[in-house]
């Protein structure tokens, strides 16, 4: 539309150096009365507020289709990021990720409201005027129709040496917000390692070669511009000589003269216009690459589409479970993560997974939660393919405890809402001292309301485990996850933590993972993992009893503890 509405803006520019040229010639050479120019003066006033108009309305619209485009594919990149999934996000750069959803969305808004419209303007102004001036002075438009194609030449010589810097430009922007978010989320680290003015340095560096990169960018930008503006001052001066000879020697009439030089700047401007925009359409087209990668990548693995009539959750509270010959493979890895495992969860009991790192323990926990999908093989939910149900219908009967909980900006009261967003304060805190969180959230400074920091930092270890059981008590799901819950506590914390698992527990079916046994001596059944497949199973007792790996596992326990 905004292209439309330029092209609009020319023809209504021809009107007026029509009518401009008729009222000059008549006040100059016919000698004509003001009464009679009356009709021309409203003729050119109109023109000009009709002009105006479409120019900010050309604006207006260019500035709707920009804002729409960012709008549009901030939700597209969202939604394909949530729906590729964690693993495919740790494979990423997260400043990068981050600089592209933000500074590259937003190098969209040049893209689409200027060099866009520039673009079809371009593309269609010039052949207009040209056909007008033809009708008029035939030796002009043979200047323009020879001068004209110069500048698009120019400009493609030129672009190709700014689309190569462009895209060097977009890399180093991308470096320095990954190195920057990396040094942040890192300062810690870098301070006890003694590499902190060395991250300076490298922040520094990648500053240094954004701003090279940015200087050749502007540098071409500003060659650009002198070749174009010396080419339209040298087509414009050459129509301009021929003109004035052959008005000279009476070959030309004055107000055809007048008309064609009032038109040239109208020829050269769309092109121009399009040179002065090249550098926002480069820089919005390399962002766009970058996003067009993960708009149509492939992951290894993703979250899989269900049809239109997918089916709610089980009623049935807490349902079965089945795995039954799961396959998973991770692109690039020689192996499979499952090989063929197959399992049950009876209702309401807890089935703990044990083996060594590698296992396939992590990979079946993503698989219940719907991060991952089997390649093959079924996961069954009382007797209904769990890849049928609508994934945020199933999710809603769950909960998931991981090893690092994710603690967000804000307060303890939000993080705790996560999961239940309108649950009262009164059974917020239910929660938290059904979690045993109760005594250390009470000394916080404002106790529910108390700000915890980037990813919980002012919290320990621990209580970061009972602010996540608390999330889950609020949600009281039907189906629990619990990844290695008590992982990197101190014995005094884990001793306190587990009363709190055994009673989050209670009455849900729950996979419990862990690699300190003290955690699963009490589950229903205990499946014990090795390389994607299950070795052995059965109670505690039985496994203790027959003397195989999960026996041998618990002596080393012992030993080690």
């Amino acid at each position: 539309m905004a292209g439309g509405l330029g092209l609009l803006g020319v023809a209504l520019a021809v009107l007026q150096a029509a009518l401009l040229s008729r009222g000059l010639t008549a006040v100059f050479l016919e000698n004509a009365r003001s009464a009679s120019l009356a009709s021309l003066l409203v003729g050119l006033a109109a023109v000009a507020v009709v002009r105006a108009a479409t120019v900010f309305l050309g604006e207006v619209a260019a500035q709707r289709a920009a804002a729409e485009t960012k709008r549009a594919l901030r939700v597209r990149l969202a939604t394909r990021l949530v729906a590729r999934g964690p693993w495919w996000a740790s494979g990423e750069r997260t400043g990068e990720l981050a600089q592209t959803l933000t500074a590259g969305v937003e190098s969209m808004d040049g893209f689409v409201a200027q060099y866009l419209p520039q673009l079809v303007l371009a593309t269609t102004a010039p052949l207009l005027v040209v056909a007008v001036v033809f009708r008029t002075d035939a030796l002009s438009g043979v200047i323009l129709l020879v001068t004209g194609p110069l500048v698009p030449f120019f400009m493609a010589l030129v672009g190709a040496k700014t689309a190569e810097q462009t895209r060097v430009q977009w890399l180093d922007l991308q470096r320095l917000g990954g190195a920057f978010l990396d040094t942040v989320t890192g300062l810690a680290t870098l301070k006890a390692f003694g590499r902190a003015e060395a991250a300076v340095r490298d922040l520094a560096a990648a500053g240094e070669a954004l701003r090279v990169s940015t200087m050749g960018v502007l540098r071409i930008a500003f060659l650009s511009s002198l070749v174009l503006e010396l080419l339209a001052t040298v087509g414009t001066a050459l129509v301009a000589v021929g003109i004035g000879l052959r008005l000279l020697y009476g070959r030309l009439d004055f107000e055809s003269g007048l008309f064609v030089l009032l038109l040239i700047p109208e020829f050269y401007r769309p092109l121009r216009g399009l040179g002065a925009a090249w550098h926002a359409g480069m820089a919005g087209r390399e962002a766009g690459r970058r996003m067009l990668e993960i708009l149509e990548g492939e992951g290894s693995s993703a979250v899989a589409s269900y049809p239109p009539t997918a089916l709610e959750a089980p009623a049935v509270n807490p349902p079965r479970i089945a795995f039954e010959d799961v396959r998973v493979a991770y692109e690039g890895e020689g192996r499979r993560a499952l090989d063929g495992l197959s399992f049950a969860i009876p209702s309401g009991e807890t089935v703990a997974l044990v083996g060594p790192s590698g296992s396939g323990k992590t990979t079946t926990a993503n698989l219940l939660l719907r991060l991952l999908e089997p390649h093959r093989g079924r996961i069954l939910v009382d007797g209904a393919l769990l890849d049928t149900i609508a994934p945020d219908a199933w999710r809603s009967k769950l909960a998931w405890v991981p090893q690092r909980p994710t603690l967000f900006h804000g307060s303890v009261l939000e993080n705790l809402r996560l999961g239940r967003p309108r649950a009262t304060r009164e059974e917020v805190w239910e929660a938290v001292e059904r979690a045993l969180a109760g005594p250390f959230v009470a000394e916080l400074p404002r106790g529910l309301d108390t700000p915890l920091g980037e990813s919980g930092l002012r919290l320990s270890a621990g209580q970061a485990r009972r602010i996540a059981l608390a999330r889950a008590f609020l949600r009281d799901p039907a189906v629990l996850v619990l990844d290695e819950p008590t992982a990197e506590l101190d014995p005094e914390s884990e001793d306190q933590l587990l009363p709190a698992l055994r009673r989050l527990r209670e009455g849900r079916t729950t996979l419990l993972i862990a690699h300190r046994l003290a955690s699963v001596r009490d589950a229903h059944r205990i499946v014990v993992l090795r390389d994607g497949r299950v070795e052995e199973e059965g109670s505690p007792g039985a496994l203790l009893a027959s003397g195989g790996r999960y026996a041998r596992l618990v002596a080393a326990f012992e030993v080690g503890a």
